[in-house]
C-alpha cells in the first residue's frame, strides 16, 4: 500500500489499544493505513468496509498478508450493522472512523475530487449515483448555493451560486478545473492560504455521498456494536464532522447539561450513561506530523468507551 498516510495513526492505536484475541472494524478502510497497524499491532481479527471498489480490490493484498484475520466488506459504514451480520458478527471490541477523504480518491484525477488535477467533475466514492457534475448542472441557484453554504461553509455561496449558474448557460461545466476557474473568477484569494474552491468542492463531495447522514448512522451503529470496554474512535477533518461525532459522544456519555429545576423533567432520575468519553477534548496531531503531512492539519480524534460494569462492581 502506497500513497497512503494515516492520520494521527500513533493515538489512534493508543486510544483504541487493539489486544490479542479481539476483534476490530476499520470502518473507512482506503489505503489500508490503520488496517495494517491494527493487525502488526495485535493478533486480532479485523472487518474492514469500505464503499469505494477500487478500495477492496487494492486491500486483497493485504488480506493474503493476514490470512483469517482481515475481512473486506464493500458497502458503507452506515450500514455496518448489516454489513457484519452478513457475516454472522454482532460484537465488537472496537470501531475507528477516519472520516476523512483517501488520498487515492483525491490524488486520482479521474475520480474528480480535487481542483489541483482537472479531471472529470465526478466525486462519487461509490462510483454510483449522482455525479458533482449533475449537481452544478442541474440545481436551482437558491437550493445550490443552500448547499454551499450549509455544507461547506462558504460565506459567498450566493455569489459562487450565481456565476455556476451564469457558466453552465454557455456550456455544461463537466471538469474539475473549469469549476475551480469559475469559482476562482468570482472569489479573492483566501487570506488561509487555500484555494477559493476548496469549500465549494467539499460542499458538493458531502452532498453526491450524503457523508452527514453516512456519519450520523455509523456513530448510531457502532455504539451498538460495542461489547464492554470496546471503545470507538473517530477522526474528523473538518467542523462540520466534528460537531456531529462531539455531540454524539457528548450525549452518549451523559455529558449534556441537567434540565432546570423549574422543569418538571429535572425530577426524573436520569439512568447511568452507558458511556465514558475516552478523549475529554479533541485529540490533535503533533508538530512533527503536521509538518510532514500538511493534511493533517485539521484532524480531530475523539474516542469513547462502553463501560464495563462487571469491573464497575
Amino acid at each position: 500500500m502506497t500513497g497512503h498516510v494515516p492520520v494521527m495513526l500513533n493515538e489512534v492505536l493508543a486510544t483504541l489499544a487493539p489486544r490479542d484475541g479481539g476483534r476490530y472494524l476499520d470502518g473507512t478502510f482506503g489505503g489500508g493505513g490503520y488496517a495494517t497497524a491494527i493487525l502488526e499491532k495485535s493478533s486480532c481479527t479485523l472487518y474492514a468496509i469500505d464503499r469505494d471498489p477500487e478500495a477492496i480490490e487494492r486491500g486483497a493484498s493485504l488480506v493474503a498478508r493476514f490470512p483469517g484475520r482481515l475481512h473486506l466488506l464493500h458497502g458503507t459504514f452506515g450500514d455496518m450493522v448489516g454489513l457484519l451480520a452478513g457475516v454472522g458478527i454482532t460484537e465488537l471490541d472496537g470501531v475507528v472512523l477516519d472520516l476523512g477523504v483517501s488520498s487515492f480518491q483525491i490524488d486520482d484525477a479521474e475520480r474528480g475530487f480535487s481542483f489541483r488535477h482537472d479531471g472529470p467533475l465526478d466525486m462519487r466514492m461509490g462510483k454510483h449515483g449522482t455525479s458533482a457534475a449533475d449537481l452544478v448542472n442541474t440545481l436551482p441557484e437558491r437550493e445550490l448555493a443552500d448547499v454551499l453554504y450549509e455544507l461547506g461553509e462558504e460565506r459567498a455561496s450566493r455569489r459562487v451560486a450565481h456565476a455556476i449558474v451564469a457558466a453552465r448557460l454557455e456550456a455544461p461545466i463537466e471538469t474539475t478545473g473549469r469549476l475551480a476557474e469559475i469559482i476562482r473568477s468570482v472569489l479573492p484569494p483566501d487570506k488561509s492560504g487555500n484555494h477559493p474552491a476548496t469549500r465549494s468542492f467539499q460542499a458538493l463531495r458531502i452532498k453526491v455521498n450524503d457523508e452527514l447522514k453516512q456519519i450520523e448512522d455509523a456513530l448510531e451503529q457502532a455504539v451498538t456494536l460495542l461489547s464492554p470496554g470496546g471503545r470507538l474512535v473517530v477522526v474528523a477533518f473538518h467542523s462540520l464532522e466534528d460537531r456531529i461525532v462531539k455531540r454524539f459522544m457528548t450525549q452518549a456519555a451523559g455529558r449534556t447539561g441537567s434540565p432546570s429545576r423549574h422543569n418538571p423533567a429535572g425530577l426524573i432520575t436520569r439512568e447511568a450513561p452507558n458511556f465514558r468519553l475516552v478523549t475529554a477534548r479533541a485529540l490533535r496531531p503533533g508538530d512533527d506530523e503536521t509538518n510532514q503531512n500538511p493534511r493533517s492539519r485539521s484532524a480531530r480524534l475523539r474516542a469513547l468507551e462502553r463501560i464495563d460494569r462487571g469491573r464497575d462492581t
